[in-house]
């Protein structure tokens, strides 16, 4: 399948199915994360997991698999010392995902490169470290893993965990420069208020003030992702005020404390099913699981692709 076999499915109104949460599955099997760079080095060392993983999401159905590349720029791998790494750590991680498809009998999957903003944790309080950088360092870091994301040969981009007005429009800029297709993905909060808010803890920025980037740049899908099943749906309606195109959900479930993603209260995958059928009733065509949900969350969603959307025990 190409990604115009995926695009043509999401006109004609079908449904395709992402994978699960790449780095919380490495370390809930087991793999060390890194304390300064989380997820992306343990590629290296622990690629046969890496493998096993995207084999595990195939199995249960996904269309697109999902490098391990969302902590990867330089930004993250700068503090850890691992700079000089950082081609070979993102090119494994891409090369690993195509093998995992190979093996898998399905050449129809898709690989998606993953791409976010995200910058190193400093201190107790787990604070974003951005104001020591240039933006001029973070628009060069986006850009370069970009390019490297196209080079090793990824079938589409994915935009991930978008929340910072400030760093997601040079983003969005590096990913349009490859001309690849790309999709993003927002994340969001609830506020004390109820109100949909910006993922960011360090300020109450109005979901609606994000997804406003939608207006300057052309994406072929966009959605919420790595957000609790409870705000997504909110989220998802302010966000089709801004989107017209396909529109994607993929939630989290636990909570991230660096380097560790906790594994408490994650929503069983029959109460996922039924929040995901909602989703795809009220739109939603691209459908998968962010931080904490595993195969076993993704294997509940082939219902949905097939449109029988029968209840899951």
């Amino acid at each position: 399948m190409s990604y115009a076999d995926v695009e043509a499915r999401l006109n004609n109104g079908g449904v395709v199915i992402l994978d699960g949460g790449i780095g919380t599955e490495l370390e809930r099997r087991g793999v060390p994360m890194d304390a300064e760079a989380w997820c992306g080095p343990p590629t290296l060392e622990h690629a046969d997991v890496l493998e096993e993983i995207h084999c595990d999401y195939i199995a249960a159905g996904a269309d697109i698999v999902t490098a391990n590349t969302f902590a990867s720029s330089r930004l993250m791998l700068k503090p850890a010392g691992l700079t000089d790494r950082l081609e070979e750590i993102n090119r494994t991680a891409v090369m690993t995902a195509h093998r995992a498809r190979e093996a898998s009998g399905r050449p129809d999957v898709l690989v998606a490169g993953s791409l976010s903003h995200m910058c190193p944790f400093i201190g107790p309080a787990a604070k974003t470290d951005t104001g020591a950088r240039p933006m001029a360092e973070m628009t060069d870091a986006f850009a370069e893993l970009a390019g490297l994301l196209r080079d090793a040969g990824c079938d589409l981009i994915i935009l991930e965990m978008m929340y910072d007005p400030d760093r997601l429009r040079h983003v969005f800029a590096a990913a349009a420069e490859t001309d690849l297709p790309v999709w993003a993905g927002f994340s969001a909060r609830r506020g004390i208020g109820g109100e949909v808010l910006s993922f960011t803890r360090e300020q109450e920025i109005p979901f609606e003030d994000i997804v406003e980037v939608l207006d300057d740049f052309d994406v072929a899908a966009a959605g919420v992702m790595h957000s609790e099943p409870n705000v997504t749906g909110d989220a998802l309606t302010v966000l089709r005020t801004r989107f017209t195109g396909p529109l994607m959900a993929y939630p989290d479930s636990g909570y991230f404390k660096m380097p560790h993603w906790h594994f408490e209260d994650v929503i069983l995958p029959s109460e996922f099913f039924r929040y995901a059928t909602e989703w795809v009733k009220g739109g939603v065509r691209i459908i998968g699981g962010c931080c904490g949900l595993s195969p076993e969350h993704i294997a509940v969603l082939k219902p949905l692709k097939d449109g029988t959307q029968q209840q899951v025990a």
